[in-house]
């Protein structure tokens, strides 16, 4: 993924890096009173994140039983929450610590790139899952013939392809955007409709084609 986007990072303005070298991450409060709970509250929410999904990935491979297509989907969808969730937590935790709030522009690119591949990725996971208990009540009798191991390995390339797509939208639309200084970004993770708001070019149509992409994924 890392060479998909450097690539397609080669072809953009390159007066977008120029007026935009940083961005600032404000976070959630600038009280000093609250970093320390802030970092605790979000390194106890990543460690039970990670630990919660690792324990779930190593119980279905360890148990013969938890081979279904269900559970296929379930170790899958655990793997994306935990890429995820490192997508974004990681960062937040060293502005935090380090009280140093700069994101590069690239590193922004990146960040919501994979924030949208994997979010995207827990989206169609679940439809995928849906459709799966779907067939499991309606189609008992079929089950097994309809949700084959070639099924399911196809639903999951397909998500990842879609996931994959969308992100990579999202890339470009952002990496066409003019800056005019250095972007405060109110939150702690770089979002595509904040970034719009931020730019000096015109974006609304890109902004209203990201609510659409995103009605319909959350239907």
């Amino acid at each position: 993924f890392h060479l998909f986007f450097s690539r397609c990072l080669s072809y953009m303005e390159p007066q977008n890096i120029s007026r935009a070298p940083i961005f600032l991450l404000m976070g959630l409060s600038n009280d000093p009173d609250l970093q320390y709970p802030l970092f605790g509250i979000f390194l106890f929410m990543y460690l039970v994140t990670v630990l919660g999904n690792l324990l779930i990935i190593l119980a279905i491979s360890r148990d013969s039983n938890l081979h279904t297509p269900m559970y296929f989907f379930l170790g899958n969808l655990s793997l994306a929450d935990i890429a995820f969730t490192s997508t974004i937590v990681p960062k937040t935790l060293n502005v935090i610590h380090t009280r140093n709030n700069i994101i590069s522009y690239v590193d922004c690119l990146f960040q919501l790139s994979f924030l949208h591949l994997f979010g995207y990725m827990d989206c169609l996971l679940l439809t995928a899952m849906a459709y799966d208990r779907y067939v499991a009540i309606c189609r008992p009798l079929h089950y097994p013939s309809i949700m084959n191991p070639c099924v399911c390995g196809l639903l999951l390339l397909i998500t990842i392809f879609i996931s994959l797509l969308e992100a990579q939208l999202q890339f470009l639309m952002v990496s066409h955007l003019h800056f005019c200084i250095d972007v405060e970004i109110p939150n702690y993770f770089c979002d595509p409709p904040q970034l719009f708001s931020l730019a000096c070019s015109f974006t609304s149509t890109k902004a209203i084609l990201v609510y659409c992409m995103g009605a319909v994924f959350g239907g």
